[in-house]
This record gives structure tokens, C-alpha cells and sequence, in this order.
């Protein structure tokens, strides 16, 4: 006999205002209470120094976590010139001290070198997996950390002020797996001095923005509440830029079963209006959902069928 779920089956997305000073597991974990969801996960973590948007997935809106972490990030962050710190950031230990200084002309010559797809080494206090550990853990304990350098894509950053010698303020728009203490650090070094992030708030998480968000002091007074759920999001809320199509109801049992459904003619018409200038539409991924707007199934379309590879499940 299987073992009983603890909690109820609650599906969506909920994009929560992260506070200061509090992990991003935590604050899933403050969530989940809130719902007294099954299952929750998390579209990209944020440092405990950091605030903004983290979009929260409970339920079989986890199956869509992929694709909110895929797509384009924005942020909000204050470089603090001078002050190499371990970390990349303001909860770090000092290493290195400089008494340069660069002016806004020199920083805005510098930026375009740092824009594009670049070569970005993480920090050493980071959450990517070294043999088995996550860094940051071997970094705390004292261990030389050495991450190899990765390519990222950074679509765009703006210098927005420069409040006083000492800061910068920016806005960077970037693609998954880009660490803005790394970038804070990396044209810190260009511009012949050492720095960090002192102030880090992230916007936007693809369709997800900061004005969607509901503070996590909201949610929390609405522990067990049905107030909660006017926070809760549709699961394909996560999956635009995905085509959506609308099946029978025989056809939704059958992908449901994991079973692939012809494309037939009225579906393959709306697909080719979608993208009037692709030839081959072979591998496109398709979200499958009833006329009622209920999520069936993440497919893609292979020789005349949509192929389901990930199932909802709502019962």
C-alpha cells in the first residue's frame, strides 16, 4: 500500500518578493507551509543577500521549472569599488583593498567587453556541485575552491548612476547560469581596481516580474489561508513562448497514459501560423491542454504526432 502524500494537491506558480536575509530554500519552505502544498521547487535561487523575484512552483507546476530557469533574468545591483571580498558580495570576508576608483566614462567604455556571450568563473561560494559538495560548503570550511569558467550570455547591462566614487549602480538583462558577483568582480579587475555587490535585487524571471510579486511577509499571514491562493498562478504561466493547443477529451486520456495523439490537421494549421517561417516544425516543443484551459502535457511534434514527455497529473 502507498504511503499517503503529506499535504494537499496544490498546483501553480507563486512569485514571491524575496526579503533580505533569508535563504531561497527557506523561503519554499514558507510557502509550501502556506498552501500546505505536496511539493514545491524553485525557478533559481537567490543568495540570502539578495531580494527580488523568486518564482516558487508547487505541485505539478514543478514539471515547468525548466523553462522559467531557461529564460532571461533581470537585475538590479550596486557595485562597491575597492573592496575584494571572498564571496563576491557584502556578507564576505575582505582579501584585497584598492584606492582606485574609476569614473563613469571609464566604466561605460568598459562595459561592451562584458556584454555578449562571455567566459564568467563562478564564485567559489556558489551552489554548483564539486565532487559530490556544493561550493560554498568547501569554501566555509576552508578548502581551496577552483570552478572552471563557463559561457554565459549577457544580453544587455546598464550603467544607471554613479551615486559616489565608491558605487555604481546597474541594470543587467542575462541568460541562465550568469552570476552578477562574478561580473562585478570580473570589471572591477578591467577597470584596475578590485570590487563587490553590495546591493543585489532581481526583477524579472522570464514572464515573472517584480510588480506580479507578492512580499513574503503577505504570504506568511496567510498561513493555511484561502487568501493564498489569490497568489497562486496558473501552471503555464511558466511556458510562455510555447505554442498551446487544445485537445478532446479522448485525447488528453491518451496522452495522459503517456500515449502520443496524431497532430491532426486543424493542430498542424494553427502550429504553422504560429511559425509561418519555419519549414520543419519536427521536435517543436507543444503545450497540451482540454478547451477548459486544464494542462495535460508538455509534447513534441515527431512525424505526424505529438509525442508526450512530460505529463500532468491531477489526481
Amino acid at each position: 500500500m502507498s504511503r499517503k502524500k503529506k499535504g494537499a494537491p496544490v498546483h501553480g506558480w507563486v512569485i514571491v518578493d524575496k526579503p533580505q536575509g533569508i535563504t531561497s530554500t527557506q523561503v519554499v519552505g514558507l510557502v509550501r507551509r502556506v498552501f500546505d502544498a505536496q511539493k514545491a521547487g524553485h525557478a533559481g535561487t537567490l543568495d540570502p543577500m539578495a531580494t527580488g523575484v523568486l518564482a516558487i512552483a508547487l505541485g505539478e507546476a514543478t514539471k515547468t521549472v525548466p523553462y522559467a530557469m531557461d529564460s532571461q533574468k533581470t537585475y538590479r545591483f550596486t557595485a562597491h569599488w575597492g573592496e575584494a571580498r571572498d564571496s563576491d558580495d557584502a556578507e564576505g570576508r575582505v582579501t584585497e583593498t584598492s584606492a582606485v576608483r574609476p569614473t563613469r566614462e571609464q566604466i561605460e567604455a568598459a562595459i561592451p567587453q562584458f556584454v555578449g556571450e562571455i567566459s564568467q568563473t563562478p564564485p567559489a561560494y556558489s551552489a554548483i556541485k564539486v565532487d559530490g559538495e556544493r561550493a560554498y560548503d568547501l569554501a566555509r570550511d576552508g578548502a581551496a575552491v577552483e570552478l572552471e569558467p563557463r559561457l554565459v550570455q549577457i544580453d544587455e547591462v546598464r550603467l544607471v548612476e554613479v551615486p559616489d566614487p565608491d558605487h555604481a549602480v546597474f541594470e543587467m538583462r542575462c541568460g541562465k547560469g550568469t552570476y552578477v558577483r562574478a561580473w562585478v568582480r570580473d570589471i572591477a579587475r578591467a577597470l584596475g581596481t578590485v570590487g563587490h555587490v553590495s546591493q543585489l535585487r532581481r526583477t524579472s524571471v522570464g514572464g515573472f516580474s517584480q510588480t506580479d510579486s507578492v512580499p513574503l511577509e503577505t504570504l506568511r499571514g496567510f498561513m493555511h489561508s484561502p487568501a493564498a491562493f489569490e497568489h497562486l498562478r496558473p501552471i503555464s504561466t511558466a511556458l510562455d513562448g510555447i505554442p498551446a493547443l487544445a485537445v478532446t477529451g479522448p485525447d488528453a486520456v491518451r496522452l495522459r497514459s503517456g500515449n502520443p495523439i496524431l497532430c491532426r490537421a486543424n493542430l498542424f494549421a494553427r502550429l504553422t501560423d504560429a511559425f509561418p517561417e519555419e519549414n520543419d516544425l519536427s521536435g517543436l516543443t507543444v503545450y497540451l491542454a482540454t478547451g477548459e484551459g486544464e494542462p495535460v502535457a508538455l509534447a513534441e511534434l515527431e512525424q505526424g504526432e505529438l509525442r508526450p514527455f512530460r505529463v500532468f497529473n491531477f489526481g
